[in-house]
């Protein structure tokens, strides 16, 4: 049913200097730049997701909603996007499951030039995601919109990061409701944490929590995003003289990976950067 990650939306207050940071961060230009109603937006595509940075323009409703929202929790993911084949069908089965789903809606972009690029999204009640902003796209992840990876350039996300303090409702949301394949479920007492690790087409869904957290009605966050990098040496030397804030280049918790971490100019998303073999 679900067929991978489709986008995962960035909220920003200037969209200029986010577009800059985040082409310099990833190695990439965006791939379309539109505007959807009171928002501005630039996509960026990947080999197995996109980014969409959105900023909200002019004084109407849901551009100053967006706006209190920024003042609120600032910048950062806002939402993610699970791509299906059929939207219809999969809002039938996620709702069995107990997933709550909006009826599907077009979501249409408009660039400079007049051209347009439509999306078919339902979103989901946060009531019934962990709190968090949940929707399904109906559309396969455009590998061929990608740019080619270079070396020191990102060539795809390798996980998105969920934080809870609710594991058995995360499990039940991400294993049983979306059908995501649990592929690791691990707790280590020196990181004092629990990991689940969902796969999802080509990349990863991490759940983590504190070992000894006990359960609550709080919502799941949003904990960052860690990039899929061909060559770990070039893309850290890359971002180091472009003045990112760049972590030492070490070896990650999974042996044969060497990951460092970029603590600026990321639209206030924790990101490591990650060189690896495979997945998991």
């Amino acid at each position: 049913m679900i067929v991978g990650l489709d986008h995962i939306g960035l909220y920003v207050r200037n969209l200029a200097t986010s577009v800059a940071d985040i082409s310099q961060l990833l190695g990439h230009a965006p791939t379309w730049r539109g505007t959807i109603g009171e928002y501005r937006h630039a996509w960026f595509q990947l080999s197995n997701i996109a980014v969409d940075v959105i900023t909200p323009e002019g004084n109407g409703p849901e551009a100053q909603r967006t706006r209190e929202y920024l003042d609120k929790h600032g910048e950062g993911i806002w939402g993610i996007g699970f791509a299906v084949r059929d939207l219809e069908e999969a809002r039938r089965v996620l709702m069995r499951r107990g997933l709550d789903v909006l009826e599907p809606g077009l979501t249409r972009s408009i660039n400079e030039s007049g051209e347009k690029r439509d999306w078919r999204i339902a979103m989901a009640r946060r009531a019934s995601t962990g709190g968090l902003t949940t929707f399904f796209v109906e559309q396969a992840v455009k590998e061929a919109d990608a740019p080619a990876a270079a070396n020191g350039t990102v060539a795809g996300l390798d996980h998105v990061v969920i934080n809870t303090a609710n594991t058995d409702r995360a499990a039940a949301i991400y294993g049983a409701r979306l059908g995501l394949d649990l592929r690791l479920d691990r707790s280590n007492p020196e990181w004092g944490s629990r990991l689940q690790f969902f796969r999802c087409g080509n990349a990863i869904v991490e759940v983590g929590s504190k070992i000894d957290s006990e359960p609550d009605g709080k919502p799941d966050r949003f904990g960052g995003l860690a990039w899929r990098l061909r060559d770990a040496s070039s893309a850290h030397a890359r971002l180091a003289a472009a003045g990112f804030d760049v972590s030492e280049l070490r070896s990650g918790r999974k042996p044969g990976t060497r990951v460092f971490t970029v603590r600026s100019r990321t639209a206030n998303v924790p990101t490591l950067m990650l060189e690896a073999a495979d997945l998991i």
